[in-house]
């Protein structure tokens, strides 16, 4: 009988802190890296792959917009489980700048890893451009492919590794705690059940207000958790590009569709008006950070 092979779409290339999600959760699988955050998605939607590993929100620099937008506006997904991964950046370059790594003329990363690194980028690097990539992998890439520029990348130990470029400064990240949520999407509904997901459950709400617009209207959805005592772990608002004010809400609650509380909230929640579109239940699966080099 033939084994099934399960394929993971993520942003990648190789070595991208969402490839080590990836592989952390989905080991041994088979998985395939995409340019950008919304061509993992589709291979989901489209059937090429079976689920999508895509950033969600950092520590630091808060939701990822691309991903939230793209759930609401584009697909029918859910999310199966979260990976929460330890984020550790570092200065990375071709070796044949390593003597000269502090003239570089360009830095390039994700967005946020540049956001993340600011203060260290603010005294060290004033007035050298930054260059934005897809992925930290692929600026450790275009680095390994050019060194006859004058360039360095900003990126995790194993972009270092797999690219091979040299770590000129460890750890160059503003703050040392930082970690980013990652979700596993995929067409079926349910909780993914791998190995090492905590046992605690948590669900997805995305949530549009009464069209009336009357006054008071976001703390009575609150009030709808609030009462029934369902912890909200995060609550933002996103603009639904329709128009100036016009939001909807994305809900992290402490409990499974299946709790009884949650149930009556979801009833409340229809009888006030609201649109509610459920992204899933499901656990946690969180990466243990590498051990600090002295």
């Amino acid at each position: 009988m033939e084994e099934t092979v399960t394929r993971v779409a993520y942003l990648g290339p190789e070595a991208s802190f969402t490839h080590l999600a990836a592989d952390g959760l989905f080991h041994g699988d088979w998985l395939m890296p995409y340019t950008t955050i919304p061509e993992a998605i589709e291979a989901v939607s489209e059937d090429r792959a079976d689920y999508a590993v895509v950033p969600i929100e950092n520590a630091l620099e808060g939701a990822v917009s691309l991903t939230v937008d793209y759930l609401y506006h584009e697909v029918e997904l859910y999310i199966t489980a979260e990976i929460l991964q330890p984020i550790d950046q570092h200065l990375m370059v071709n070796p044949v700048q390593a003597d000269r790594w502090e003239e570089v003329e360009s830095i390039h990363s994700h967005p946020q890893a540049l956001a993340q690194c600011h203060k260290f980028l603010h005294y060290r690097f004033r007035g050298v451009p930054l260059i934005q990539a897809t992925s930290t992998s692929g600026a450790a890439k275009y680095a390994a492919d050019h060194p006859e520029l004058r360039i360095a990348a900003i990126g995790n130990r194993f972009a270092a590794e797999k690219y091979g470029l040299k770590i000129v400064q460890d750890s160059i990240n503003d703050f040392h705690f930082n970690r980013t949520r990652f979700v596993v999407l995929s067409k079926r509904e349910g909780e993914i059940g791998k190995p090492g997901c905590g046992e605690k459950v948590k669900s997805t709400l995305m949530i549009n207000l009464p069209k009336d617009n009357r006054s008071g209207a976001l703390h009575q959805i609150l009030s709808v958790f609030a009462w029934r005592r369902l912890n909200l772990t995060k609550i933002e608002s996103r603009p639904m590009k329709t128009g100036l004010g016009d939001y909807f809400f994305i809900v992290d609650v402490d409990a499974g569709k299946e709790h009884p509380m949650m149930k009556g909230a979801m009833e409340e929640l229809a009888a006030l008006g609201c649109v509610v579109k459920p992204l899933g239940t499901y656990r946690t699966y969180e990466i243990k950070p590498a051990p600090r080099e002295n």
